[in-house]
């Protein structure tokens, strides 16, 4: 899983989540920022008002929580879900020794990013890529990237 620090950055550049079934995000607090929380249509969903977003925990005995605000929660994207996010941009994913190497296009160059984690070196390439493209859109899951 991606780490904390870099789904931080990832937020802080501009990535925006739309939050679906199945993403896991983090409640950006200190007392509860340990724990991770997945989406699910039966325990945590997506509340869509004119205000915002929220996410309702439904169900949760165990927490004095009844939503939470999607600005107080920090997503968490998969290793699969930042692949997607690369495009057509990613060349490939190596294994070397104890870390992942992703390659990719970014500002016209095909580039490298190392993390002990594959996650984190695709979260690398996707920071690089979005650093790279500023004043440019970013990208959203449901957005066509440019092939490199």
């Amino acid at each position: 899983m991606i780490s904390t620090e870099l789904a931080r950055a990832l937020r802080d550049s501009g990535l925006v989540w739309h939050p679906a079934a199945g993403d896991a995000f983090r409640i950006d607090r200190v007392e509860v920022d340990g724990d991770i929380f997945i989406l699910s249509d039966m325990t945590v969903e997506a509340h869509e008002f004119s205000t915002g977003t929220v996410l309702g925990f439904n169900g949760t005995t165990e927490w004095a929580l009844d939503s939470v605000d999607i600005h107080d929660a920090l997503w968490m994207p998969s290793e699969a879900q930042l692949r997607e996010l690369l495009r057509g941009t990613f060349r490939s994913l190596v294994r070397t020794g104890d870390a992942f190497t992703v390659s990719a296009v970014v500002d016209g160059e095909e580039r490298s990013y190392t993390a002990p984690d594959a996650a984190d070196a695709y979260g690398r390439a996707l920071l690089a890529y979005i650093d790279a493209s500023l004043g440019d859109p970013l990208p959203e899951l449901d957005d066509e990237l440019p092939e490199a």
